[in-house]
């Protein structure tokens, strides 16, 4: 597992110069951050002829691992779909991973509601396009212009149209039937994580 939460770690000629690299090695820690953060700084810094000061970024990232490997920053960390990187030490990590998976478990959920709804209005959108379309083409029927042949033709259409049309329905009530059961999903362990105390 590990934890995408990114950022720009390139720096100027004068932050290197005036860095305070305990201060840099505490925020990244407390953000989760590796140590591959430093070696992105490091080389940063050398292409300005700066020397960047590992200790002191390394104490300082220690200190922020620290609060970053909390029970209730894994929580959010799951909750919000990030991922983690194996950055706690060994006695912190176990809470964190336990809050973490159920953070995660909650993000999932969330995540199969929301997939779900936006699926029942992609496919709501092309039921509006069939039922349009099949509205011209009967229009077209009717019209004193149409050829006996083009009738012909529109019907052949139009019944394919009703068909994928009564396709399309089904396919929405059972996805209706899918977000009933991943809301009722998701209130159910929105309960058991509030019992958690999260």
């Amino acid at each position: 597992m590990v934890v995408s939460l990114s950022g720009c770690a390139s720096m100027s000629s004068d932050e290197c110069a005036n860095s305070d690299w305990s201060a840099i090695g505490y925020e990244d820690g407390s953000r989760g951050y590796t140590s591959a953060r430093f070696t992105n700084r490091r080389k940063a810094c050398a292409s300005h002829g700066v020397t960047a000061d590992f200790q002191a970024y390394q104490d300082g990232r220690e200190q922020g691992l620290s609060e970053f490997c909390q029970p209730g920053r894994g929580f959010n960390v799951g909750a919000s779909g990030a991922s983690y990187n194996g950055v706690c030490a060994t006695d912190l990590e176990p809470e964190f991973l336990e809050a973490y998976r159920v953070g995660y478990q909650l993000y999932d959920l969330r995540s199969n509601v929301s997939n779900v709804s936006s699926l029942i209005s992609r496919k709501k959108r092309e039921l509006e396009k069939i039922t349009k379309e099949i509205r011209f083409k009967e229009a077209a029927l009717i019209s004193a212009e149409s050829t006996t042949e083009a009738r012909i033709l529109l019907l052949v259409d139009i019944k394919d149209l009703a068909e994928h049309k009564g396709r399309v329905e089904a396919e929405i009530q059972g996805l209706i039937a899918d977000r009933v059961r991943y809301q009722s999903e998701l209130r159910h362990y929105e309960q058991t994580v509030a019992a958690y105390g999260y």
